[in-house]
């Protein structure tokens, strides 16, 4: 792990009532509460964002929301717009693949997702990733770079501080596979990293923290994020438990 400050972000996807979110973030809490030196991150479903901001009033648990629109309002049923969601979390998850894959999600839709989350206040953690089909054809650079290149094209280099960017394999989310620590790393280091200074400058590049995402568990976790620039996770099924998401935790100390 490098000296940026790592963060674990769960993604509970479409899991979790009002009730077994409280329940959840009590558990959470009741592990993780003494720990500062990770910024810790929870991303319920819509729903239960009141009860996880309540839940998580003067702790050291952030909340985030799953997604939302680039408009600020208007016939979009169904739709959140960034503006209805800074009184409720401080980090909104932008372009994950499911997003992507699912409905229809663009490198031009991430990227004004992007711009509106910044102009109203909320920090997108930025999701790219390659599919198996091309990363078995050798395009995982191309495919990556493209992704970071236009998702954050006219970003103002001041807003740098106010992003994440999560690497996230579509090939190993949800399947059990992980990409190999040195492997993730490689893309972080070599691809992402690259970018992020060649857009920000080197020192706010330098800065940004990069998650890796993908079949990240207790088992796996503190020897992916003891590579040089996986800054942390963003934890799909084993943040839906306590014990396991509170030792991954752990495992970024």
């Amino acid at each position: 792990m490098s000296t940026r400050k790592p963060i674990v972000a769960g993604n509970w996807k479409m899991n979790k009532t009002i009730k077994e979110a409280r329940e959840l973030i009590q558990g959470i809490l009741r592990e993780v509460q003494q720990i500062d030196a990770v910024e810790i991150i929870i991303c319920p479903p819509y729903v239960c964002l009141e009860a996880a901001k309540q839940e998580t009033e003067g702790s050291n648990i952030k909340v985030g929301a799953q997604n939302m629109h680039w408009e600020a309002k208007g016939a979009f049923t169904g739709e959140i717009s960034a503006g209805m969601l800074v009184d409720l979390c401080q980090y909104v998850i932008i372009g994950h693949s499911e997003r992507r894959a699912m409905f229809g999600e663009t490198n031009e839709t991430v990227n004004k997702k992007i711009h509106a989350a910044l102009q109203a206040g909320l920090k997108p953690i930025m999701c790219v990733g390659e599919t198996l089909e091309e990363n078995q054809a050798g395009k995982t650079a191309a495919v990556v770079e493209g992704m970071v290149r236009e998702g954050l094209k006219g970003v103002d280099p001041t807003e740098a501080e106010n992003l994440v960017i999560a690497y996230e394999p579509v090939w190993a989310i949800g399947t059990g596979l992980a990409a190999t620590p040195e492997g993730a790393n490689a893309v972080q280091r070599d691809v992402i990293r690259p970018v992020l200074r060649e857009l920000f400058g080197e020192e706010k590049g330098n800065a940004m923290r990069i998650l890796y995402g993908g079949s990240v568990t207790p088992a796996n976790a503190a020897e992916l994020f003891a590579q040089s620039d996986i800054d942390g996770g963003l934890i799909g099924g084993a943040s839906l438990k306590s014990d396991s998401f509170s030792a991954i935790v752990k495992a970024a100390l």
